[in-house]
């Protein structure tokens, strides 16, 4: 298989996965945590960088500890996700840019960490994503009626007995897999892209929590070839490519619900107070 091969697969295996969790993100209104992951699993990726190891897998250990921290935040009085997010977006990102800049000898591109490089993807990296999109699937499929309930009705589960911090923990989880395994293709700064818009623009046009789940990882998947392809075509890096494919697959949806007189939130969101916002 050539390398531009590897890359369509790459692409369609990336941006499906992306597409399927991001649809939890969205729905959950956890898009900022998903950013704030992306940004702050950088210096984890530049520390594995420099001692030559496996970006993805030093990406991961950071992610771990990123997600602790967020809960721990998150269960302080008067605080929630969004304010754990702000902190840890900033406060990341920042520590990989000290650690990148006190380490000048990086074996790769520091571009390459930030906005990725799909042409050079390995096999391995297609493995990982390709593992963590199949599990994903099983997840939702096994506990998908608890993910629905606790996403669109938290207090009725709430009421019902069930405690929210599993159902949270399994979707950050998944959240920071997927944004693990994007990062060789689309950076640290461009995963948030195939993460939210595939998802967002899936909302516009599906009615029920299924159809979202399906169209999301299509048009995901959809993206990354798009912008391989203009990539190739254009001369243009292929990471800004798929993310700029996202985006207008969003805009598209946007106009085919206004064309089609669809309510733009078909799915009700609830309305997220800082007590649902705190990770119980």
């Amino acid at each position: 298989m050539g390398y531009f091969e590897r890359a369509l697969l790459a692409s369609i295996v990336i941006g499906a996965g992306a597409g399927f969790v991001g649809a939890l993100v969205v729905l959950r209104r956890r898009t900022f945590f998903a950013q704030a992951l992306t940004h702050a699993s950088y210096p984890g990726a530049v520390a594995a960088a420099a001692i030559g190891v496996s970006v993805p897998l030093g990406a991961a250990v950071a992610s771990v500890v990123i997600v602790a921290v967020m809960a721990g935040i998150a269960r302080v009085r008067r605080q929630g996700a969004q304010v754990a997010a702000g902190i840890v977006l900033t406060g990341g990102f920042a520590a990989g840019a000290l650690l990148q800049a006190a380490l000048p000898g990086l074996p790769v591109r520091a571009d390459s960490l930030l906005v990725g490089s799909i042409l050079t993807v390995s096999d391995g990296d297609i493995l990982l994503a390709a593992s963590v999109a199949v599990i994903a699937v099983i997840v939702v499929a096994g506990f998908g009626k608890e993910i629905a309930f606790s996403t669109f009705d938290p207090p009725g589960f709430r009421a019902a007995g069930y405690r929210e911090w599993p159902v949270e923990l399994l979707v950050l989880g998944l959240t920071a897999a997927v944004v693990v395994s994007s990062l060789p293709a689309v950076g640290a700064i461009l995963a948030i892209a195939l993460i939210a818009a595939p998802a967002t623009a899936a909302r516009l046009i599906a009615p029920t929590f299924g159809g979202i789940l399906v169209a999301a990882p299509l048009i995901g998947a959809a993206s990354g070839v798009v912008g391989v392809l203009a990539s190739r075509a254009l001369a243009i890096a292929a990471g800004p490519a798929i993310a700029i494919a996202a985006t207008a697959f969003f805009l598209l949806a946007l106009g085919i619900s206004k064309v089609r007189g669809l309510p733009l939130n078909r799915v009700s969101i609830p309305v997220e107070t800082a007590e649902d916002a705190r990770i119980a």
